[in-house]
């Protein structure tokens, strides 16, 4: 893997990667602008605590001005043309390119919330907290073809990127701030995408996450129980009875999970206790990339259009839990929003307010149906 990293007119930081055989980007059509601190300077977010919770709420209302579904042919994140406005890359060919987001909801050096967002409410014992919303948002563009989504990718570049969310997990987990990694893809207006150009985001919270936070909380328990990795087991338990499995190789696993909360969920997980993408070796990257493009064509062979989802990495936070052995296990979970090819699954007062998830479709079912799309797609 190959990069190059500069830095747009506006202090944006941009890094191009590429392999060999993609033979790398054209030549930039602007100079680069000098780092610094206008992308600090233009977010206005904050952090607040939910006492009733335990957790914290990022407010960006910022992010009320961003791009919202421009025509194809001011698309923010194609590739620059001479003669026309420079758009996030400014080159006429890239492979994969990855930059500070316009709108971060998470900015380096954010320093202290504005004061003026909420009015003052002194006397509540610090029952209402703020925090800056530090951290970093990036954007992960997969491919200089506007048209494209992540199944349309060759298996090469789908192998490139998953060079490229470790690179970043790397990057991004040394910044101060930063205490959790999350590469994540919203694919189609359904699940709220505004620009249909293939792209992913990488978060790097100041925090760990709720989600993480209890999963990994719910990890502990179970190997201060057993001594094992609750990720292992579940693995090797839905190795052994296949019902729910979409796609298996050597060294990695897709599945429909036995609790899945939606109808056509499907975790993709290292076969070995891998914590993160940092460490996985050669092979089992080659076994990723391969496994998660077999799943996204499977969605779209599923009901024969290119389905919509968020699909999100689970990892190791990047600070904060070296204390003991890790208990991340890296996996990738694909969460589709339809139930059928004219019906979808709305997240309605059970989901949202009970946090209590009801799924329609059986996960045995679905899984036949996934592995029966899989295996009329192919691969390369």
């Amino acid at each position: 893997m190959n990069r190059l990293e500069t830095s747009l007119p506006d202090g944006r930081r941009l890094t191009l990667y590429w392999t060999e055989e993609d033979g790398g980007p054209s030549s930039s059509l602007a100079p680069a602008g000098p780092p610094g601190p206008v992308l600090a300077a233009r977010a206005h977010g904050e952090r607040r605590w939910d006492p009733t919770r335990q957790e914290w709420v990022t407010l960006a209302t910022h992010r009320q001005e961003r791009t919202y579904k421009p025509p194809a042919d001011s698309c923010p994140l194609c590739p620059s043309h001479p003669g026309k406005p420079l758009t996030d890359i400014p080159f006429e060919r890239f492979e994969v390119g990855v930059f500070d987001n316009r709108f971060p909801s998470f900015v380096p050096d954010a320093g202290a919330p504005p004061e003026a967002t909420v009015p003052r409410e002194d006397g509540l014992a610090g029952l209402l907290q703020r925090a800056p919303a530090s951290g970093r948002c990036e954007v992960v563009v997969y491919s200089d073809d506007h048209e494209a989504t992540f199944s349309d990718l060759p298996l090469a570049r789908v192998r490139l990127l998953v060079d490229v969310w470790a690179d970043r997990t790397a990057v991004l987990g040394k910044e101060a701030a930063v205490r959790y990694v999350m590469p994540f893809e919203n694919k189609g207006e359904l699940v709220g995408t505004t620009l249909s150009h293939p792209h992913g985001q990488i978060y790097a919270y100041p925090m760990v996450p709720p989600r993480p936070r209890e999963e990994l909380g719910a990890a502990g328990r179970y190997r201060d129980r057993t001594g094992r990795c609750i990720w292992c087991d579940t693995v090797e338990a839905e190795s052994r009875g296949a019902k729910r499995i979409v796609h298996a190789d050597e060294v990695s696993l897709a599945f429909v999970p036995f609790w899945a909360r939606l109808p056509y969920q499907v975790e993709v997980a290292a076969r070995e206790h891998r914590p993160s993408l940092l460490s996985l070796e050669d092979a089992e990257r080659d076994g990723l990339a391969d496994t998660m493009l077999r799943t996204a064509r499977a969605y779209d062979a599923l009901w024969g259009f290119s389905l919509p989802y968020v699909m999100a990495f689970s990892q190791q936070p990047a600070k904060g839990f070296e204390e003991r052995e890790p208990l991340g296990h890296l996996r990738v979970t694909f969460m589709p929003f339809h139930r059928d090819a004219g019906r979808t699954k709305y997240l309605a007062g059970s989901e949202l307010a009970a946090g209590a998830f009801l799924n329609d479709v059986a996960p045995e079912e679905a899984a036949a149906r996934l592995r029966a799309a899989a295996s009329a797609s192919t691969v390369g």
